[in-house]
């Protein structure tokens, strides 16, 4: 499915905004009919001549009630009393009006109508009870020019998120009146994420429209078919995916192949490596590094104290809680994770802790589940599949678990606070063992790399990435990952070269990778005039990734419909 951005000049004033505009030019228009009429009846009526301004301050004056006496002498037809008569009282209501519908709202904000906010919506997206971080994906929708109206039951979340820009009103998305309030005749995809609640919403948007597409989020992913066999078109899992990539890495960091790579084509691929705790590499700047020297692989990014550098500076320090991002042919990136690996007894290497059990760490289990790697497993429930009930963020409980000779650990706990106590508990009782985390807010992503983290996802993240790839059909390579990496054609480029672009500049983005008939490659000349034939990959955090799509008026390719849409 293809949105179409909307151009600056098509965009209309809130529904709010043009009343007030409206108001205005009304009351403007109101007080110069009264400056002519009295300027007229003055002359006809009274035989007084005087100029059109001196007619206007009166008619001010009388309106405003800040003066009625200034021209009394020159009145002594009954039709002037009447007249100005009526002036005094339209003045003194047009004030009641003025006071109620802009003065109150405009300082207290008290009792407005969250619908008058919105601007009129085409071809817009509408979202049921996003439960992720609403200002995510909203934001990254903004940010791609995709026109949304979200329906929140939460009237005081509603209000909160109106108030701060957003396009939001209160409603029930069981109710069909909310949709059509939100335009939903002629809106192009509907995005549920109610919870329980989401087979109902569906229903009720299948009930106004059949061939609208929705697009459902879930974090039950045994749920999937019934979901679709009530009417969705897609349905997203982020949890799920997020605990199959939490996993890969955990397995990745010992094992003797490197399994999480992205494979952009020929023989170069991509992958994030942490740098662990007890690494030959910890402490050494990065153009001391002898990496491409020993591995044949390049560092083309760095995270470093939660911030993403590209490209990373040479005399960066490569700390505990760095994560590398190098590319080049799968052997140099296993020659790499190698290389990066501190020196561990294989008893260390044998063990994976996943505390939680909720999605992600069902999803993480599960691709465990196919190395010879022991599991255990944490919950606060005693459920199947749990091998220790307790809290996580425990000593006790993490020391029995075998904590202190595992070789990984992830954290899947659906509460941050209880996450960012889990890992530091774990480093303080492992030095050497590399933590994964899963957080609910991308606030908690700095806070759990303070904590000793390694790696560190965050839900709204993700599910904004995969809630954008289904929308614009949008090729993220690895939605689940630190970065986002995309593949875009090179039209604006045409006739300019990388160095002319300035592209890394302007955006924050960096290209890594060129297409063009003759094959794939990663040695890009700065000074090669790009034809406009090309694909070029890049690579980002989501907001240069935005600024970049923005910038450069540019679709990233779809590289295959989707597999999960309706029979």
């Amino acid at each position: 499915m293809s949105l179409i951005p909307r151009r600056l000049s098509e965009i209309d004033l809130s529904r709010r905004d043009r009343l007030v505009v409206y108001y205005i030019t009304g009351l403007a228009l109101l007080a110069l009919l009264y400056t002519v009429v009295y300027n007229l009846a003055l002359a006809r009526l009274e035989g007084v001549n005087q100029s059109l301004f001196a007619s206007f301050e009166f008619i001010v004056q009388t309106m405003t009630t800040t003066g009625y006496g200034q021209d009394s002498g020159l009145w002594s037809h009954p039709l002037m009393y009447l007249f100005v008569a009526g002036a005094q009282l339209s003045g003194i209501a047009i004030g009641f009006f003025t006071l109620r519908l802009i003065i109150i709202p405009l300082f207290t904000g008290a009792d407005v109508n969250l619908d008058n906010r919105l601007t009129t919506k085409r071809d817009h997206v509408i979202i049921c009870e996003y439960r992720r971080d609403s200002a995510v994906l909203l934001d990254e929708l903004r940010e791609l020019d995709i026109e949304y109206v979200l329906i929140s039951s939460s009237e005081e979340n509603a209000r909160e998120l109106s108030d701060k820009g957003y396009s939001a009103i209160h409603g029930s998305p069981q109710d069909a009146t909310a949709f059509e309030r939100a335009s939903i005749d002629t809106a192009q995809a509907v995005i549920t994420d109610a919870g329980d609640a989401n087979v109902n919403t569906i229903l009720t948007v299948r009930s106004i429209r059949s061939d609208i597409e929705i697009i459902t989020l879930t974090d039950d992913s045994d749920l999937r078919d019934i979901l679709l066999d009530s009417g969705a078109d897609t349905v997203l899992s982020p949890h799920g995916v997020l605990g199959h990539r939490l996993a890969e890495k955990a397995v990745s960091s010992f094992s003797t192949e490197l399994t999480d790579t992205i494979d952009l084509g020929g023989d170069l691929e991509v992958t994030e490596i942490p740098v662990h705790h007890g690494s030959r590499l910890i402490g050494t700047r990065i153009r001391n590094s002898n990496i491409r020297e020993e591995t044949g692989a390049t560092i083309i990014g760095a995270w470093i104290d939660g911030e993403l550098q590209l490209p990373p500076d040479p005399d960066a320090i490569i700390q505990p809680n760095t994560v590398l991002l190098v590319s080049g042919a799968h052997d140099a990136l296993e020659e790499f994770s190698d290389f990066t690996r501190p020196a561990r007894t294989l008893r260390q290497h044998e063990r994976i802790i996943i505390a939680g059990q909720g999605e992600v760490g069902q999803a993480a289990r599960s691709v465990i589940a196919d190395e010879e790697i022991d599991v255990v497993t944490i919950d606060i429930e005693d459920r199947e599949g749990v091998d220790i009930v307790g809290e996580a963020g425990s000593e006790d409980v993490l020391r029995e678990a075998g904590i202190e000779t595992a070789g990984a650990i992830i954290i899947g706990l659906p509460d941050d606070s209880a996450s960012l106590l889990t890992t530091v508990v774990t480093r303080s009782l492992n030095s050497n063992i590399e933590i994964l985390v899963r957080v609910s807010d991308t606030d908690a992503t700095r806070k759990a790399l303070s904590g000793g983290a390694d790696y560190v996802l965050s839900v709204p993240r993700v599910s904004a990435r995969m809630v954008a790839k289904e929308l614009r059909g949008e090729e993220v390579l690895a939605p689940a990952s630190q970065i986002r990496l995309i593949r875009v054609p090179a039209d604006p480029l045409a006739g300019s070269t990388l160095a002319e672009s300035g592209i890394y500049e302007q955006t924050g983005c960096r290209i890594i990778a060129v297409e063009d008939d003759t094959g794939l490659t990663s040695t890009i000349d700065p000074q090669r005039r790009f034809t406009g034939d090309e694909r070029i990959t890049l690579v980002g955090s989501d907001e240069a990734v935005q600024r970049f799509l923005k910038r450069f008026d540019v679709s990233p390719m779809v590289k295959k419909s989707r597999d999960t849409a309706r029979d």
